[in-house]
């Protein structure tokens, strides 16, 4: 989905224009806590929550002087291709500055504005300067089959060289028949190079069926030969498109991926609804799934047409049909095939969270998990729709968003530290993975895309503070018996203090359960030194976070809670005072590497 822009005020002076812009987008206003009134999310520190927004590419129109945005971003440019627009607007609104993402929307943004405001928009881009154009970004609905030839194309142009266009006038640039630079805009396949570009119109639909576990280039290959035979430029398709059985059919997502295009589903209604208009209908397909036929009636669907420009073509396993728009596709009918990302944000602060753990909140539609955790994302979940589950609510908060994400919806589910680490990431593959009679989830649940993005553990945040206790082998245990019968986490602690692990425990008490932390202290000292140091980390990443360091021997149940990791270390762990404070880490053995290297 494409991502909405954040208006973001620093200041009361701001506060107007910042509500004329944002109307003017239909986008949010994120205030200045203390300094702004009135705005739809609040921040404390500006650097962060502008590096916060730009990490996760969300375009950030900011009322407030350049430099701070530039500040707040400079750490993180790296790729014009796919930085998100930062567009600079002082607070009296006399002028919109694109800073940066000019070609991927900046541009456009500032002028959107600038007329909105009646004020000037400071377009410092040459090609937009000299031409009032960027040729490397055309009108919605078009596609340039060249993007390496712009560079060249828009130097020449610059340096004097006229232009002549052959097909549609998408520009609106003058058009010099013999121009030395051409722009081709074609449904038909092209060669471009350093003196023509080649734009495609999405005007063509392209509708799939086939057998379940089809070949990727069996289809590939039905769907490159009759886009060749029609003479269809593999630029010109707007969309892929199939019945919604198919919607975890490898080869069908291959395809859409390979053209860089969306992949749309329709239910058997649906489909059944563009019978009379399919050329090829067929019983045996509507006794099968409920419609009579797959592939023409997705591309029919999807172009909103009632003639087929390819009727359906097969192989043993797959069939594809296409059909034509008379203008180009954008608006996409039918759904996506629906979205759970499994979102770890670490322990709490935006810092430790990954750029790609803040992107797929910020494409999220909806976010699904404990209200803290959510809460935890702060000015970046405004705008969600939110769907808040109590402690102990995992299978039904993992059941609700993978039937959610089942109806077509983008849906992040939300899980502090790392997903896949004593969190919902494994919960979700066993719900998908059990049996029709196992209360699992819906076919259609499964047939999502699931994505899982890594976070900062709670282990790797308290090693940190700590030092590098995990600089040699360790293991975690979980001693909740809430899921884990308690035999099996004695054992394991046997075994892990037989084999001198270092040990991160998680979910080390609760109320109604405080012995098993005492026992696993007292099996411990069975095999090592009472002054083996442990650490004790609560509300890592928080303002309330507290470290502290104990002997084995002193460890009291009292001072732990839900919060809390326990670092435990190794019979080579140590604790030592250097410098700034305590320093625990856990030798690995390098020093005997580097005697013996020397003896």
């Amino acid at each position: 989905m494409a991502v909405t822009p954040v208006v973001v005020c620093l200041s009361k002076s701001g506060e107007p224009t910042a509500h004329r812009v944002a109307k003017i987008l239909s986008a949010p206003v994120h205030g200045r806590a203390g300094r702004v009134e009135k705005a739809d999310a609040y921040f404390d520190n500006a650097l962060d929550h502008v590096r916060t927004l730009f990490a996760a590419g969300v375009p950030v129109v900011g009322v407030c002087a350049a430099g701070i945005l530039v500040r707040a971003v400079a750490p993180l440019i790296a790729d014009k291709k796919t930085e998100p627009p930062v567009v600079a607007i002082p607070d009296d609104g006399s002028t919109v500055i694109p800073l940066l993402g000019g070609h991927r929307g900046a541009n456009r943004l500032a002028k959107t504005i600038a007329d909105g405001l009646m004020s000037h928009a400071a377009v410092t881009t040459a090609g937009d300067v000299a031409l009032g154009v960027a040729l490397d970004e055309p009108p919605l609905g078009y596609r340039l089959a060249n993007p390496q030839d712009a560079k060249s194309v828009m130097a020449q142009l610059l340096n004097g060289a006229n232009v002549h266009v052959d097909g549609p006038n998408i520009f609106d640039l003058a058009d010099t028949p013999d121009g030395a630079i051409t722009l081709a805009v074609t449904e038909k396949p092209l060669s471009g190079d350093e003196a023509k570009l080649v734009y495609h119109p999405q005007t063509y639909a392209l509708g799939l069926g086939c057998a379940r576990g089809c070949e990727v280039e069996e289809m590939w290959q039905l769907v490159s030969e009759n886009l060749d035979k029609a003479g269809i430029a593999s630029g010109a398709v707007s969309c892929v498109g199939s019945l919604d059985l198919k919607g975890d059919e490898p080869a069908m997502i291959e395809v859409a991926a390979r053209l860089g295009v969306p992949y749309r589903l329709f239910t058997a209604t649906e489909l059944e609804a563009q019978t009379p208009h399919l050329q090829n209908p067929s019983d045996v397909v509507f006794a099968e799934v409920g419609c009579h036929g797959v592939s023409e009636a997705a591309a029919l669907a999807m172009s909103g047409s009632t003639d087929l420009v390819v009727a359906k073509q097969k192989t043993a396993n797959a069939t594809c049909a296409i059909a034509r728009a008379d203008v180009p596709i954008i608006q996409m009918a039918g759904r996506s095939r629906g979205k759970l990302s499994i979102i770890g944000i670490g322990p709490g602060q935006n810092s430790w969270r990954t750029p790609e753990a803040s992107a797929l909140v910020a494409e999220a539609e909806e976010l699904v998990g404990y209200g803290l955790y959510i809460d935890l994302l702060g000015a970046l979940a405004y705008g969600k729709i939110r769907s808040d589950f109590p402690l102990g609510g995992e299978e039904a908060r993992c059941r609700y968003a993978l039937e959610e994400a089942a109806k077509g919806k983008n849906v992040a589910l939300i899980c502090s530290g790392d997903a896949g680490i004593y969190a919902m990431g494994a919960l979700v593959f066993e719900l998908m993975d059990r049996g029709p009679n196992e209360m699992g989830v819906s076919d259609a649940a499964r047939r999502i895309e699931v994505q899982c993005t890594p976070g900062v553990s709670a282990l790797q945040g308290a090693a940190a503070r700590a030092g590098a206790p995990l600089g040699h082998d360790f293991c975690t245990i979980s001693l909740s018996d809430l899921l884990t019968p308690r035999d099996d986490i004695i054992r394991r602690l046997n075994a892990a203090a037989e084999g001198d692990f270092v040990i991160a425990f998680y979910n080390p008490v609760s109320k109604t359960r405080r012995t098993l932390l005492a026992e696993a202290r007292d099996i411990l000292l069975k095999h090592r030194p009472d002054d083996c140091p442990v650490m004790l980390a609560t509300s890592l990443g928080r303002p309330e976070e507290h470290v502290r360091y104990r002997r084995l021997a002193d460890l009291e149940v009292d001072e732990v809670d839900m919060l809390t990791v326990v670092l435990v270390g190794s019979s080579n762990s140590k604790l030592a005072h250097l410098g700034e404070g305590p320093r625990m880490y856990t030798p690995r053995g390098y020093a005997r590497k580097i005697d013996g290297d020397l003896s």
